[in-house]
């Protein structure tokens, strides 16, 4: 299974993160939630699987921006809708191994988890 990273191009993170996997070979699809954006099921399945605390990205100035209201009381349902309406608070990268998520960019972490089988291919 291919290996995708989602995130928003111009992020320095992500472009952390992308120059990591092309300096050490690995192949991957990029996907630009700004611009091709992210479905309710798959931010759903992340948070099932990492927890949605982990995926909310509350650092960022779009989350920082929110009116205390929406800050205040999060739970999933509401972290989710408010990440599904603005996908800029999810946090970045989100690098899907194929059944493994790795959320947010750590050179150490990508090295022991990305496998080596990925090395050695270009997108």
């Amino acid at each position: 299974m291919p290996i995708t990273i989602y995130g928003i191009k111009n992020c320095d993170t992500m472009k952390k993160a992308r120059a990591w996997l092309d300096d050490h070979g690995v192949a991957y699809d990029f996907h630009d939630y700004k611009l091709a954006g992210i479905t309710q099921d798959k931010l759903k399945q992340w948070a099932d699987k990492v927890g949605w605390e982990t995926l909310l990205n509350r650092a960022g100035t779009t989350f920082k921006k929110l009116p205390d209201g929406d800050r205040e009381g999060l739970n999933e349902r509401k972290a989710l809708a408010l990440m599904l309406a603005q996908p800029s608070m999810i946090k970045r990268p989100v690098l899907d191994l194929g059944g493994k998520l790795l959320v947010g960019f750590k050179p150490d972490v990508y090295g022991t988890e990305v496998s080596s089988k990925s090395r050695g291919r270009k997108a």
